[in-house]
């Protein structure tokens, strides 16, 4: 069974109320002004990257589909509203029977995103895409933080292991999000059991201080959990004196030890002498994973260090400082006249605001060029004809059609995508240092 079954399996309650009231308002009264039905395309795009990051990470595709797919009015629902009156009772029976039942197209999970990029693209009447704009924000502006954090700290660890382990920082459903984002952006495994049942991420775990503390003595502690876990647990080696724990972990598991985690002080020269006797005693086999607040400068610095492992918390959920990713969603394109069918051809809208907030209408496409190396050079949008040299290198993909998701996938899936889209970067996108957007965009 694949992770998407897996989602599936565990099933996800109604989404609908993960909405901000404006957006039923605004259908109450499209629905009285007879612009409801009105045939429409959006958008879902960021109009900046996070201050000083060279590229974006699509992530949180997969669950928006499930959000999608589940979002309907039940009776307890239909009468909160009416209760609270939110809205009228026409609008209530129209919600009552809401399923979506549009186009939606976008960059597959895992993808790379910039300026413009048109991330998402939903397309139907009026009200039934309008509802959709705050919980598809929700789950990619979150999401998509992670992954991207995960993804500058998978490039600094350099193919060592990273292991997220952030559940007890965040919400606990932001704890199981943050999980699956971080494993699309490069992580190899969590420590949340509810993300491993729901989305089939590797998990691991072993022990906290707290084991140490209970028993009388550190020795008894290691038997204890050598006797119970088998020589190839990992023990925590810094409650006390680290020297003498290592030694007491080897003498306990012998060169076995499948490994040992350090969660506080110098890192790297602690790292290089738990090394040294490690391998003076001939566990020379045995792991050595690190803790402590790491960001991917903390890792990046470790790079001359004798690690094998590196579990970041705090950090990884919080999308190291950048917490969102700014994405709006935003009509784009319209029917000329209300009664315009699907088949129609569509009038360019677009929010012409003072400053930085205005936006580019049309439906548009977008592709990636890259040079002779077949590296990525520049970012290119259109809303035409998609032009000779970059037939074949659109980026959209389509996810739902006529209200039924096509694009499921497996999480490895997007995982392994990801891969390939940084590898496609101009190398500059892996320095840590600030910068602008490793490509720029272009508008055709």
């Amino acid at each position: 069974m694949n992770s998407a079954d897996l989602g599936r399996r565990v099933g996800v309650p109604s989404t609908a109320l993960f909405t901000d009231q404006y957006e039923l308002t605004m259908v109450q009264a499209a629905l009285k002004a007879g612009t409801a039905g009105r045939h429409s395309v959006f958008e879902a795009f960021t109009r900046r990257l996070p201050e000083g990051r060279r590229y974006g990470v699509v992530a949180g595709t997969g669950r928006v589909l499930d959000a999608v797919e589940n979002f309907h009015f039940d009776d307890e629902m239909i009468g909160f509203l009416r209760q609270q009156q939110i809205v009228d009772e026409p609008t209530l029976e129209w919600l009552a029977g809401y399923r979506f039942s549009g186009d939606i197209w976008g960059y597959p999970e895992g993808e790379v995103y910039f300026p413009g990029s048109p991330i998402l693209r939903v397309e139907g009447s009026f009200a039934e895409c309008v509802l959709l704009e705050t919980v598809i924000l929700s789950i990619l502006n979150h999401d998509s933080a992670i992954a991207a954090a995960a993804s500058r700290m998978s490039a600094a660890a350099g193919g060592r292991r990273l292991i997220e382990m952030g559940a007890r920082r965040t919400h606990e459903l932001s704890a199981v999000a943050s999980a699956r984002a971080a494993y699309v952006g490069g992580f190899d495994a969590t420590s949340d059991l509810a993300a491993g049942f729901r989305y089939g991420i590797p998990t691991v775990g072993t022990s906290a201080h707290a084991f140490t503390l209970l028993h009388d003595t550190e020795r008894d502690a290691f038997r204890a959990q050598v006797d119970s876990l088998g020589r190839g647990t990992t023990l925590l080696v810094d409650t006390y004196d680290v020297t003498e724990a290592v030694r007491a972990a080897v003498e306990i598991a012998g060169p076995e030890l499948g490994a040992v985690r350090i969660d506080s002080g110098d890192l790297l020269l602690v790292a290089h002498r738990v090394r040294q006797q490690l391998d003076e005693v001939g566990a020379t086999g045995t792991k050595i994973v690190v803790t402590s607040d790491l960001d991917e400068y903390a890792i990046a610095s470790l790079a001359a260090a004798p690690v094998d492992a590196y579990g970041v918390g705090t950090q990884l959920v919080t999308g190291s400082g950048h917490p969102t990713c700014s994405m709006v969603y935003k009509l784009v394109a319209r029917a000329g006249a209300a009664d315009a069918g699907a088949d129609a051809p569509l009038v360019p809208v677009a929010k012409k605001s003072m400053g930085a907030k205005s936006s580019v209408g049309g439906r548009k496409w977008a592709a990636r060029r890259v040079d002779e190396d077949g590296v990525a050079e520049a970012e290119v949008i259109g809303t035409g004809a998609v032009p000779e040299g970059l037939a074949g290198r659109e980026l959209l993909v389509e996810l739902v059609r006529g209200g039924e998701v096509v694009a499921r996938e497996p999480l490895e899936a997007a995982r392994e995508r990801h891969v390939g889209a940084r590898a496609g970067l101009p190398m500059s996108a892996m320095q840590l240092s600030r910068g602008e957007p490793v490509i720029g965009t272009e508008y055709v």
